[in-house]
């Protein structure tokens, strides 16, 4: 093969034995050892990254998925070939699900980067497969589209619909409060999760899907689906033929991700008061093409974007409820006018294109509200600084509550995860209903930044009826959950961070419409209380553990791997964004 002829198929990246052509020879040889003809070798190769596992309930239907994958590539002409990869089932993994998203996404880069395919199909669902993936498949360069496995169905308890996982919180605090028993938790747990998929509420899973249509990398329509529903199968099929057309045509994520799409998708997870999590994905994903996703840019946004979808957490229906209501597209038909309409799509069309077809389809308000009467007239996340986090923390405003948008209380800190545990429930605590609740190292160094920040109420103020408090911490909060929570408070206690120098009795201020969040201590004692301090652990000594911690950056970065992030790229107005990489 000359060298002015593209590789493609079987003949990308052959292995090197030093002999182009016995490499060629050995590769069609035990390609052929698997029954394919060689008419099938001739064809473009579709990989299909598959983030099944035993370990991921989300994902326990990706068999019969994957096969309609496959049947959408061969009907295209294109020849499927499944992989496996890391797959993080979230409540599965120890520490947290966070520690191996990077790994994950070095492994479908690698994967991707290693084995010959002419485009990639990555199927995942659960909530950190999809970043970890498209994290991958960005820094990998290869035409890719995303499928989610979709949200599970709603189950039914005394004739009320259940959802994991907000209800989950909401019966388990029942339960803490003494409201009910542990016959009563144990019935509720059987009928929380019923279903194949992710969460049925709008958690990190289903908040991820809507932003990646919204980012353009999946098709259109394809988001809400449930897990279950045969449009779920017609989904994967119309993706598997649309990776063979992504392969012919070239075209690339970086074509399609884009500083002015990242908007897009930020406009999306305002309107649906996504997970606080979307925001360090989403900054991980933008920056393995050299993108910021700024504090000032997303508080601008969200002045700008309504609340409009009406879904647990911050509501009261369901994902296969916004499916059935019109799903991501009619988001964007609200917030047309706000959106980057020539963005491209994998579906090979414009954002502009794609609302233009719908002009006329229908959309149920009663789920999705319109802009003249949104759920809220703010979007549904705000970025915070001040002097307890001066490189920045976020507060889900849409899921708090407005009587404690401003207020200043004392402090009362937890140390530690452990520390928490001990403490929280004891009678003897010194704690307020309006005090603020302080958990620190809990981080991306200390503790992998499990979701930890939604503080549970301690259950001497449950019994008495407070249902919230201000909580302050360095950990990240599921996107199931809701509350006055302020998380990834930056730099982190455990690199020295003012979150480590509070101590139990310090007053504390939040300010929602000033964005600050302060320790109201003067700098003469935070000097004394800093020269004191030391780190809270000892470094790990090996592995996967090692690098971790050797490289894994603060939350503002997206909590990725130092060494993985782009050079900052022009953005479309020309002007060059510095990276963090040196």
């Amino acid at each position: 093969m000359s060298d002015e002829t593209p590789q493609q198929g079987l003949d990308r990246g052959l292995t090197n034995y030093g002999d182009t052509e016995f490499a060629r020879f050995l590769r069609r040889s035990f390609a052929q050892s698997m029954g394919y003809t060689k008419r099938s070798l001739a064809k473009p190769v579709i990989g299909i990254a598959n983030a099944g596992s035993d370990f991921n309930n989300c994902h326990r239907h990706f068999p019969e998925l994957i096969a309609a994958v496959k049947r959408g590539v061969l009907a295209a002409g294109g020849l499927p070939m499944e992989f496996p990869s890391i797959s993080l089932g979230e409540p599965f993994l120890y520490p947290t699900s966070m520690m191996f998203r990077n790994l994950m996404s070095m492994d479908v880069e690698e994967m991707i980067r290693a084995q010959p395919m002419d485009a990639v199909v990555l199927v995942g669902g659960c909530d950190k497969t999809v970043p970890a993936q498209l994290m991958g498949a960005l820094s990998a360069g290869c035409p890719a589209i995303q499928l989610v496995g979709g949200p599970m169905m709603t189950g039914r308890y005394q004739g009320e619909r259940l959802g994991a996982c907000t209800d989950c919180r909401r019966h388990w605090g029942r339960y803490r409060a003494g409201e009910i028993g542990a016959r009563e938790i144990g019935a509720i747990e059987g009928n929380l999760a019923t279903t194949a998929g992710s969460c049925a509420v709008m958690g990190t899973a289903s908040t991820m899907a809507c932003v990646v249509e919204a980012l353009g990398m999946m098709l259109p329509h394809t988001a809400a689906i449930p897990a279950v529903h045969a449009d779920r199968l017609r989904a994967a099929e119309a993706t598997g033929a649309q990776a063979v057309w992504l392969a012919q045509q070239g075209l690339r994520p970086e074509a399609i991700v884009t500083a002015q799409s990242i908007d897009n998708a930020l406009r999306v997870l305002l309107a649906i008061s996504g997970s606080t999590n979307a925001v360090i994905h989403l900054t991980a994903i933008a920056g393995r093409l050299g993108l910021p996703v700024e504090a000032e840019r997303l508080n601008r946004l969200s002045e700008e974007t309504p609340v409009l979808v009406d879904l647990k957490p911050t509501g009261t229906h369901y994902m296969e409820d916004l499916y059935a209501a019109g799903g991501v597209q009619a988001i964007l038909r609200e917030l047309a006018d706000l959106l980057h309409r020539d963005c491209m799509t994998v579906a090979g069309k414009t954002v502009g294109e794609l609302l233009d077809e719908q002009r006329d389809a229908w959309v149920d308000h009663q789920v999705i509200r319109p802009r003249r009467e949104p759920l809220k007239p703010e979007g549904g996340l705000l970025a915070l600084s001040g002097s307890l986090a001066p490189n920045g923390a976020l507060i889900k405003r849409a899921a708090a509550d407005e009587s404690l948008f401003e207020h200043t209380g004392r402090a009362v800190v937890f140390d530690d995860l452990q520390d928490m545990a001990e403490r929280l429930d004891a009678e003897d605590l010194d704690v307020r209903p309006d005090d603020v609740l302080v958990l620190r190292n809990a981080g991306p160094l200390a503790a992998a930044m499990p979701e930890a920040g939604y503080i549970p109420i301690p259950a001497k103020l449950a019994r008495q009826g407070v249902r919230d408090m201000v909580r302050i911490s360095d950990a990240r909060m599921s996107g199931t959950a809701y509350g006055t929570v302020v998380l990834h408070v930056s730099p982190e206690a455990a690199l020295g961070g003012p979150l480590a120098l509070v101590r139990s009795g310090d007053r504390i201020r939040l300010s929602v419409a000033r964005r600050t969040i302060d320790l109201l201590v003067d700098e003469a004692e935070l000097a004394r209380r800093r020269a004191a301090w030391t780190p809270p652990q000892a470094p790990a000594r090996r592995g996967y553990q090692w690098l971790y911690q050797q490289h894994v950056m603060q939350a503002e970065n997206g909590c990725d791997f130092d060494f993985l992030r782009a050079q900052a790229r022009p953005d479309d107005a020309g002007t060059d964004r510095q990276g963090d990489r040196p």
